[in-house]
């Protein structure tokens, strides 16, 4: 039996990306969904363990990758989504800064299908992310993407969020400028997080158990009620003639 045609698609840059910024709102978006790891290639086994993957607790680049699947796995399964790994190593670890991979699975979808990229406001990857499939998407024919905040890198100082932000950079439509020269946004999803959506981000996010430390030292209480967790933002966007 054929699998039905994906209707929404979330590109998470890393393993993780896409559960820390909308475990929340990914069950309830248009099904069947899969979340695809856009830097979710294996590493060259005769590399050394990245700075990231060595506060991570992992002594190889392999053993990094190998882990990160299994977490990965799991988080997927709790969400209810299919799980896809495309074949670009993370950046530490990567021999071309191209992504062909990403080119050709956003060239196969299916017409109806909704594409989630991250906002990528102050994280280099994210952005190559969102710039390709915008560019990609564009040259096809097909709507732009719906932008996503990806937590816990950008802050969510709106109205309605207990959570006042820990990156003063960000203030709102300053956030990236770039991207606001060539579309206009509108909030297409603004989710505050019931107490039973939290416990089920919180026990998604968990499965990433692996990169929890190194985020918290950076970013604080990553697993509070009222942390950078706790809302979540989607964008529409509509090009600017």
């Amino acid at each position: 039996m054929t699998a039905p045609p994906r209707r929404t698609v979330v590109l998470s840059p890393h393993f993780g990306d896409a559960t820390l910024s909308l475990a929340g709102l990914i069950p309830e978006l248009p099904g069947p969904a899969a979340v695809v790891t856009v830097f979710g290639g294996a590493p060259a086994a005769h590399l050394p363990v990245s700075w990231w993957d060595s506060s991570c607790g992992f002594s190889s680049a392999t053993e990094a990758h190998r882990a990160r699947l299994v977490e990965n796995a799991r988080a997927s399964e709790l969400l209810g989504v299919e799980q896809l790994a495309l074949d670009h190593p993370d950046e530490p670890y990567a021999q071309s800064p191209e992504l062909p991979h990403l080119e050709r699975f956003l060239a196969e979808l299916p017409a109806h299908a909704t594409v989630l990229v991250p906002l990528g406001s102050n994280q280099p990857d994210h952005e190559r992310v969102r710039e390709l499939a915008l560019r990609t998407l564009d040259r096809l024919g097909a709507p732009p993407p719906l932008v996503y905040a990806d937590l816990p890198y950008t802050d969510l100082p709106y109205t309605g969020h207990p959570y006042t932000g820990h990156l003063p950079q960000w203030a709102g439509d300053q956030a990236c400028p770039d991207l606001l020269l060539r579309y206009r946004t509108t909030v297409r999803h603004d989710l505050r997080l019931t107490d039973e959506q939290w416990a089920r981000k919180r026990a998604a996010v968990l499965c990433h158990g692996s990169q929890l430390a190194p985020l918290a030292a950076d970013h604080g209480s990553v697993l509070a009620r009222g942390g950078p967790l706790c809302g979540e933002l989607v964008w529409s966007l509509e090009k600017v003639s």
